[in-house]
């Protein structure tokens, strides 16, 4: 079976494609400043250069995970999700309260895409 990684470092590769599948890191934004709504649409618009990088886009993610630093921005990243997954092709998905990496990170999402 090929593998194949993209933005490989020491530690992950942010995107790995192995079995008909590509499995996406987890993800955060860049702009810590943001809210919680505005670190996912930068979190969803990294995930979708990562699966167009693959030469895939969101109507292929079957699965996603979303961590949340606090379940009460729940329905903030949920406005953002649903604007974005594509009507009728809504992943599988499961979503928690978590303490993340740092706490300037709100919300943290990984993927995961079939060919």
């Amino acid at each position: 079976m090929e593998i194949k990684r993209y933005g490989s470092g020491e530690r992950m590769s942010q995107l790995v494609v192995a079995g008909g599948f590509a499995f996406v890191a987890g993800q955060v934004a860049d702009d810590t400043a943001l809210d919680v709504a505005g670190q996912t649409r930068q979190i969803l618009d990294k995930i979708d250069r990562l699966l167009d990088g693959a030469g895939l886009d969101k109507r292929r993610i079957v699965s996603a995970n979303i961590w949340l630093a606090d379940h009460r921005s729940f329905a903030d990243m949920n406005r953002v999700w649903d604007a974005w997954v594509p009507q009728g092709d809504a992943p599988a998905r499961a979503c928690v309260e978590s303490a993340l990496a740092f706490p300037q990170y709100t919300v943290e999402i990984a993927a995961i895409a079939a060919f």
